[in-house]
């Protein structure tokens, strides 16, 4: 059986997602120096990464909480790319994977009976 899920949402969650990210990154960047995300890297990259996340969630109008795992199930691959040192090649699928946990949420919210938003 094929998970639902609207396509819709999930362009959407994909596309603001990589938007917020995209301007918190060049933010901080400008305002923060290197020694900053050397120290508290490891706290300011997760915090951003929920905090867009919970934005995309309020903006699709998504139940937070529901939202805030998907995030945090999404970030692993960051996580691991951070690990073995290429930090930004995680960001891409993680972005993909919260955009799907996204568009299952709407489909969810939306019940059995609605049928699912085209592409």
């Amino acid at each position: 059986m094929m998970a639902r899920m609207d396509r819709s949402v999930a362009w959407r969650a994909a596309l603001l997602q990589a938007l917020l990210l995209t301007v918190t990154a060049l933010v901080l960047a400008a305002l923060l120096d290197k020694q900053f995300f050397e120290d508290w890297g490891w706290l300011a990259g997760p915090a951003a990464w929920a905090g867009c996340a919970v934005a995309v969630g309020a903006i699709l109008r998504l139940p937070p909480l529901a939202t805030l795992a998907g995030a945090a199930l999404a970030g692993v691959p960051s996580l691991i790319t951070v690990l073995i040192g290429v930090h930004w090649l995680g960001a891409p699928f993680g972005v993909a994977l919260f955009a799907a946990w996204c568009g299952r949420l709407a489909a969810r919210r939306a019940g059995p009976m609605s049928t699912p938003a085209a592409a």
